[in-house]
């Protein structure tokens, strides 16, 4: 029989209490050494209290946090095989790039041929080859994150902690930053710890995402299993979009008032008369809104019977007239059985 790999981080049974608020609640899960883990919740959840704990920026109310097999009870930020990368930089304005980046090998007394030779390796590494001259102020926002990620991989860590690291960046380079992010990762190989309340940054970059609600875990598991079997109504409302259908309204598809969780997206509308289809549940009702969102149209469907689903649709060829047109329609919905998961209504998990 062989030993199980020692994970990266423990928490066991984890609590950190601020007086009477309960920022992490009796908190237990592992992540794996080389795994690209992500911390997911609304703010307030417990996410980066549980970051700076791994950091040791915080130590623990009750349990305990261990990383690769050892205890950090009383261990001083300092001494942990660890890095942060912050929302903020947090770089030196008056320093170079490459100086930045070479601060922590300073700071541990290493040669400075060596400090330049590592830099600029590490400099080209996240693309910013040839801006080592260059003072943070002269770059954009996303080169300044690279610039905070080569700083933090320099001491090469075996644990990386990034902080809501793409928070500050538009749209279009967060996007842009998931893929390259989870690409360094890949290419460093060591353990990502990622803290967000964004669950498109969490689906994109992560091995294994844990959803926080008020201090708990509410599930983790692979991005697959988050999206497509929600544990809780938690879950299923916070990543992605999801319809929650219960009590009466369930009852009278189901016959069961347990809560049910369906992904707008696996829902089909149909005319009223379409007959039956194997494997499908259906319901009837009428269209209450209809909104043209360009790639895409949504619709909220009354439901006869009780209830309200909503409807997302590609728009292959529909145009937003189309869309406006089904306004106040009556139709028929159709999804396939196994779309339908059952859910821990809130307030459910202790």
């Amino acid at each position: 029989m062989t030993d199980r790999p020692v994970p990266a981080v423990s928490f066991h049974d984890v609590s950190r209490h601020f007086g009477e608020v309960r920022a992490v609640d009796g908190v237990s899960f592992d992540i794996t050494d080389g795994e690209f883990f992500s911390m997911l919740g609304p703010s307030g959840s417990g996410k980066t209290t549980c970051l700076r704990l791994i950091a040791g920026f915080e130590q623990p109310t009750a349990g305990e946090v261990l990383i690769h097999g050892r205890s950090m009870r009383g261990v001083p930020p300092y001494e942990r095989d660890v890095n942060t990368v912050f929302q903020d930089y947090a770089l030196f304005p008056h320093m170079s790039v490459a100086d930045n980046v070479a601060y922590g090998l300073m700071i541990r007394k290493v040669p400075k041929a060596e400090r330049r030779d590592r830099a600029e390796a590490m400099l080209g590494m996240v693309k910013l080859s040839g801006l080592g001259a260059r003072k943070p102020g002269q770059l954009s926002g996303g080169q300044r994150q690279r610039v905070a990620l080569a700083r933090a991989l320099i001491n090469r860590p075996r644990v990386l902690l990034l902080d809501e690291p793409l928070g500050a960046l538009d749209l279009k380079l967060r996007q842009q930053m998931q893929i390259e992010l989870k690409a360094l990762q890949r290419q460093v190989g060591i353990t990502f710890v990622y803290v967000t309340h964004d669950q498109e940054e969490a689906l994109t970059m992560s091995d294994r995402i844990a959803v926080f609600n008020n201090g708990k875990v509410e599930q983790i598991g692979r991005p697959g299993e988050i999206y497509e079997h929600p544990a809780t109504a938690f879950v299923a409302g916070f990543v992605g979009v999801s319809n929650l259908l219960q009590g009466p309204a369930a009852a009278a598809i189901f016959g069961s008032s347990s809560p049910v969780s369906i992904r707008p997206e696996k829902i089909e509308i149909a005319e009223p008369a379409a007959g039956p289809k194997h494997g499908h549940w259906s319901a009837e009702g009428r269209v209450r809104e209809a909104t043209y969102l360009g790639a895409t149209s949504r619709f909220v469907i009354d439901l006869d019977r009780g209830g309200e689903l909503v409807v997302v649709e590609q728009n292959r060829t529909a145009t937003a007239d189309e869309t406006s047109a089904a306004l106040g329609r009556r139709v028929r919905l159709f999804w396939p059985e196994g779309a339908t998961r059952e859910v821990e209504a809130e307030g459910e998990r202790a």
